[in-house]
């Protein structure tokens, strides 16, 4: 009986031994873990873009003026439909805007939901500040109107003026309409009709596929899911989650995944800026860099005649150069990075600037001693 409770208390500390090794195994995995959906994208889940043309009403005189003939004619076309007969001479829309009014509509989204609407000037309008959007129908690819957008604009700037001077800040000629439209129509599309899922990776890379199929049989409990490119992942909807598809999406959304790229540098010669990855790696290579700097002055020296100089003595301008060269005398240093921080370290000891490490990884790249790839944008 004892060594029976002996050997129970064993299991049973081996057992807790290995369960605190789990954990800090998974803790340790999942340090550098991300979850699925925010590294990649499912089919079936996505926005629909909407675009309408409309008018901007009730600006304090910053509107399109008659400049625009479109807005004049916008203007007419809105007033005959509402019988009022105007004469397009006398129509000078100081306080009115011709607008492109923008919204994404969620594939899921059903009638009478809210969306938010960007609205942006397209005539000479100088801001839309204080004005109202009037109806304006929003369609899709399709040609089919969507939804309805109207309401009061929110412009986060300002822009003043007089003759002389101006003070702006921000855009003023792009608004937003929080919860400016309203769905009228849904996109047809039956999401859990679904027999298929196909899961796009936002980076491209064999062994982070795999690693996502993995993860995904092992949380469906089968070979459902299979890798059809670098990228790209197929997954066939078990029999248990037909028709109700939103808790397999659940839990697909939130599996951790450690994801891993090609060492990759990438240089931005515009700004100077430099983003080495992770993964990069440098072999032993000795690297001097030195600046020649050559300062070219010029200066005009004038020479008068003097008290006593004899008749017809003029003054006189010389020039003067005044040359200076400067090099840096660098010495040359062996540099080796088996990690990145061993390479920023090699790089910073050689008082390396952002403009001058441009230079230096790419010799290093020709040399062959830098193992990235390297991406000039």
């Amino acid at each position: 009986m004892k060594i029976a409770n002996r050997m129970n208390s064993i299991s049973a500390g081996l057992a807790a031994a290995l369960l605190v090794m789990f954990i800090v195994l998974m803790s340790a995995q999942s340090a550098e873990a991300v979850r699925l959906k925010d590294i990649s994208s499912f089919s079936g889940v996505r926005d629909n873009d909407l675009v309408g043309y409309g008018l901007v009403v009730g600006l304090s005189g910053t509107g399109d003026g008659t400049n625009s003939a479109f807005t004049i004619t916008s203007m007419i076309n809105m007033l005959e439909k509402m019988g009022v007969q105007v004469d397009r001479s006398s129509i000078k829309p100081k306080n009115v805007a011709a607008v492109m009014v923008t919204a994404k509509m969620p594939v899921s989204a059903k009638p009478g939901a809210p969306l938010d609407v960007t609205v942006s000037s397209i005539g000479d309008s100088k801001s839309l500040f204080g004005g109202v959007l009037l109806m304006t129908p929003l369609k899709g690819i399709d040609g089919k109107v969507y939804a309805l957008a109207q309401g009061s604009l929110t412009v986060g700037g300002f822009s003043a003026g007089g003759e002389a001077a101006t003070a702006s800040k921000n855009v003023v000629t792009v608004a937003r309409i929080p919860s400016g439209a309203t769905i009228e129509r849904s996109v047809p599309f039956q999401f859990n009709r679904q027999q298929k899922i196909t899961i796009n990776l936002g980076l491209s890379d064999f062994g982070t596929t795999m690693q996502v199929v993995k993860r995904i049989n092992n949380v469906v409990g089968g070979s459902f899911a299979n890798a059809v490119d670098a990228s790209t992942v197929d997954l066939a909807i078990p029999e248990q989650f037909r028709g109700n598809m939103v808790p397999l999406m659940a839990a697909l959304e939130n599996i951790e995944i450690s994801p891993d790229t090609k060492a990759k540098v990438v240089v931005d010669e515009k700004t100077g800026t430099v983003v080495l990855g992770r993964n990069v790696r440098l072999t032993k290579v000795a690297i001097a860099h030195g600046n020649l700097q050559v300062v070219v002055a010029e200066s005009a020296d004038v020479s008068q005649p003097g008290p006593f100089a004899p008749e017809g003595a003029e003054t006189v301008a010389t020039p003067e150069t005044d040359l200076q060269v400067q090099e840096d005398n660098n010495r040359l240093m062996l540099v080796e990075g088996a990690t990145l921080q061993e390479l920023v370290d090699g790089l910073n000891a050689i008082g390396a600037t952002p403009r001058d490490l441009i230079s230096i990884l790419r010799t290093m790249k020709v040399a062959g001693a830098l193992h990235a790839e390297l991406e000039v944008i």
